[in-house]
């Protein structure tokens, strides 16, 4: 039987971290972007309609 008890690592080599890490940010941004907005939609609508 093969040894299943633990992660193989080897398999990760030869990744791109610099491209990772930009796509992680241009994530975050657009997460940021999307809640900044929302909370803006919601008091514009608290404030001009009530």
């Amino acid at each position: 039987m093969s040894d299943h008890s633990g992660p193989v690592y080897s398999a990760a080599e030869g990744m791109d971290y610099r491209e990772h890490e930009r796509t992680y940010n241009a994530f975050v941004r657009l997460g940021t972007i999307l809640a900044s907005t929302a909370a803006a939609v919601i008091a514009l609508l608290a404030i001009f309609l009530t």
